[in-house]
């Protein structure tokens, strides 16, 4: 059996492949915090709970509808999306010019009262979502076995961040985004909606979170606390990359899904801190993050 460092090559592999996935769904929570706080400087704390929405709804559907995995990827993120435009019309809104803390505490409260409603509904053991027939199995790649369902996971992540990206940094459409949050006033002299920018951002910041619960639902068990599990990686994670760097959010979260997996073949005691142990140093080193601009 091939080694490398004492560790057999087939562990190395299964462990990146793990770290992959779990970077794919990292950069994608990152992805949806750092275009809210970089378009609108709001710390959602909800993100977490949006996350478990977004799985929990393709279970009901599943459930109760029969709505199966491949409508669900698209209905889950727009039902979520649409709750939270009602969040931020009706909630976010009244505290926009206040200080960030206040958008902190409101959102943490939100995922409290979230999280409270469906564990009284459906308690805190898991529920299973079953992998859509077409991605079933796997293939042989010689040096490790790597199942459909894990490849999708990626390549769908993947895609789905450089669409974002682009169409923030090349549209006309983010164009506006981008000067409606730096010159609302002007913007709006223009005949800009800035308002409803601004509800449309954080509904789409949203359903990023929401995607990502669907997509996890057949790997993860699907409770009502999965999104407070990962929350707080998710926001090492931005505050590494540098918060509001849409850039920034996408490659940290991969390669901190890596090196996370690589912990846990070399040094498993430090896979749950690795993370922030990056933290500190990039901090220390340079505050504003690796791609996030100095003030």
């Amino acid at each position: 059996m091939t080694m490398l460092f004492g560790v057999p090559l087939a562990v190395l592999y299964g462990q990146l492949l793990l770290g992959l996935i779990n970077g794919a769904f990292y950069a994608l929570l990152s992805l949806g915090l750092a275009v809210i706080f970089g378009l609108l400087k709001i710390i959602n704390f909800a993100h977490g709970a949006l996350y478990m929405l977004g799985a929990l709804c393709a279970v009901v559907l599943l459930d109760t509808l029969g709505v199966n995995y491949w409508v669900a990827l698209f209905v889950s993120p727009i039902l979520v999306g649409i709750f939270g435009i009602i969040l931020e019309r009706f909630l976010l809104r009244r505290i926009a010019h206040e200080d960030h803390i206040y958008s902190l505490l409101l959102t943490f409260g939100i995922a409290l009262v979230i999280q409270g409603v469906f564990t009284n509904i459906y308690g805190v053991s898991g529920m299973r979502y079953a992998i859509p027939d077409a991605l079933k199995g796997g293939v042989n790649l010689g040096f490790m076995f790597l199942p459909y369902y894990r490849a999708w996971v990626i390549v769908a992540a993947l895609v789905v961040c450089f669409g974002t990206w682009f169409m923030i940094e090349k549209t006309k459409l983010g164009s506006y985004l981008r000067a409606g949050t730096e010159n609302a006033p002007l913007m709006q002299a223009f005949g800009i909606n800035v308002p409803l920018l601004v509800t449309l951002t954080y509904g789409f910041g949203v359903m990023l979170a929401a995607f990502a619960g669907v997509l996890a639902a057949p790997i993860y068990s699907v409770t009502p606390v999965m999104g407070a599990n990962i929350l707080i990686i998710v926001f090492a994670v931005v505050v590494i990359g540098g918060m509001g760097s849409i850039i920034g959010a996408v490659l940290t979260g991969l390669a901190m899904g890596i090196i996370e997996g690589l912990t846990k073949v070399f040094y498993p005691e430090a896979s749950t801190t690795v993370i922030f142990l990056v933290m500190v140093i990039v901090l220390l080193l340079r505050p504003a993050g690796l791609f996030g601009k100095e003030a």
